[in-house]
């Protein structure tokens, strides 16, 4: 590989001939040789929005001469396309504030647009520091990108996948609702319900996580940019950061505003780990459902089986014909990743030291990356499962007719100790519930058909 020499408040370092970036970045790169993973693609988007926004808001007041601001402008649009993606080689895990790939950021917008005003890249007719970062600081670009990223995310990426799989899921309810099945709880025989109950349950569940998901993105849409290093906006014009997050907010159709205290805004990052509860719980709950879905499927022959899911691929290396839950069982491992990404996004939240988080990367990482597995699992648990589910009625109705619990609905005319006993009895000798209450004189053949009647026991109420 050539290389070209840069230099920085440090010295001279010798950089790839070809990179947009410079010194302060290549130095980063070699202190961090740790994941081989850098920002999201939503992250570096956010940086060039924001790098763009304030080179617009700053060259229309005056701030900076208009063909520099026009250039970077031009250059971090650039950015936020993806263009320059592979000179974004800083790791995730650096300097705990991101420092490293702000810089990165404004080495590789200023080269660019040094280029576009006409200017070899070492000319810095744009400098990276002077001109690119005009009235910020890596203490507010950071965790306004993680903020501008993480909202656009769940707006746009995570909200219709899970509206989506609300959708199927109330689909399936309503094309089960007149199946009856057992209920079950710890896992054993309870009280008839309908298929499409369960389901309802379901889609219910996964509405109510993405209004939780609504809920928190007010907090995310307060940016922090214009606290620069501190929270107190030394070095940035008055009026500067308000008009950027005017610019962002018209580029994104994002009601983004300005922290109202910037001090909370930089010192934590308590509105990120809130998000990040929220995709916890969204994760839990997605979590059950697949589960519940494993275990309806399970058999074919020697487990439940009241439902079938699509079968998608071979199951098994040795076993012919073995077909997995595989949908399900990868939603489970999202889940778990999402869980576990929250408890480090905890942690990272409660290590702001004074005026700064010093976890920011971590915690940037682990929010974009829930927010994207939780948005692309959910859609393909939507199309490739929930849609193509079949419900076995006959399996169904086999199992709860078996179904001593329904003596539960006995309660109110024979007692719960009678009802044990009689219950006790269908289930030793293998008959029904009804047989056994008949056979002792409990009840007449009407009054059992009328309170044993499964589709009733389904709509709650006395019979």
């Amino acid at each position: 590989m050539e290389y070209r020499s840069e230099r920085d408040s440090m010295g001279e370092v010798l950089v790839p001939a070809h990179a947009y970036y410079g010194a302060s970045t290549q130095r980063a790169v070699e202190n961090f040789p740790i994941s081989g993973t850098g920002f999201e693609r939503r992250f570096i988007w956010a940086l060039g929005l924001i790098k763009s926004s304030v080179a617009e808001a700053a060259m229309r007041e005056g701030h900076l001469d208009d063909k520099i601001a026009e250039a970077i402008r031009r250059a971090a649009t650039e950015v936020m396309e993806g263009l320059w993606d592979e000179h974004f080689p800083v790791d995730v895990f650096q300097t705990g504030s991101g420092t490293s790939t702000n810089i990165n950021a404004n080495e590789v917008i200023a080269s660019r647009a040094t280029e576009l005003m006409g200017g070899q890249r070492q000319e810095r007719l744009v400098h990276p520091n002077d001109h690119v970062n005009f009235g910020q600081s890596s203490n507010d670009v950071i965790p306004t990108a993680i903020h501008v990223a993480a909202a656009a995310a769940i707006r746009e990426a995570l909200l219709p996948s899970l509206a989506m799989l609300a959708d199927s899921l109330t689909a399936k309810s309503e094309e089960f609702s007149g199946l009856v099945k057992s209920g079950r709880t710890h896992l054993m025989d309870a009280t008839p319900v309908t298929l499409g109950q369960e389901f309802s349950g379901y889609a219910a569940a996964v509405t109510k996580g993405a209004q939780r998901l609504r809920n928190v993105l007010p907090e995310l849409e307060e940016l922090p940019l214009g606290g620069t290093a501190v929270g107190t906006g030394i070095n940035c014009p008055a009026g500067l950061a308000a008009a950027a997050i005017s610019r962002i907010a018209h580029n994104t159709g994002i009601p983004f505003t300005e922290a109202a205290n910037h001090f909370e805004a930089q010192a934590g990052k308590d509105a990120t780990v809130n998000a990040s509860g929220s995709l916890r719980t969204v994760a839990v709950s997605l979590f059950k459902i697949a589960n519940d879905l494993r275990w309806l499927a399970s058999g074919p022959v020697t487990g439940i089986a009241e439902i079938r899911l699509p079968a998608l691929q071979p199951g098994s290396s040795i076993m012919p014909a073995k077909v997995n839950p595989v949908i399900p069982e990868m939603m489970m491992q999202v889940a778990a990743q999402v869980i576990g990404n929250d408890s480090a996004i905890a942690w990272g939240g409660a290590n702001g030291n004074f005026e700064l988080n010093v976890m920011m990367p971590v915690m940037a990482r682990n929010l974009l990356e829930s927010i994207r597995l939780l948005a692309n699992a959910a859609a393909v648990l939507a199309r490739k499962c929930v849609d193509g589910i079949e419900a076995d009625a006959e399996r169904a109705r086999m199992l709860v007719e078996r179904n001593v619990i329904v003596v539960t609905a006995l309660n109110p005319h024979i007692g719960y100790d009678v009802g044990a006993s009689v219950a006790k009895e269908a289930f030793a000798t293998g008959r029904t519930v009804r047989e056994v209450a008949l056979q002792r004189g409990l009840l007449t053949e009407e009054e059992l058909d009328q309170i044993l009647d499964l589709q009733k026991m389904t709509e709650g109420g006395l019979s």
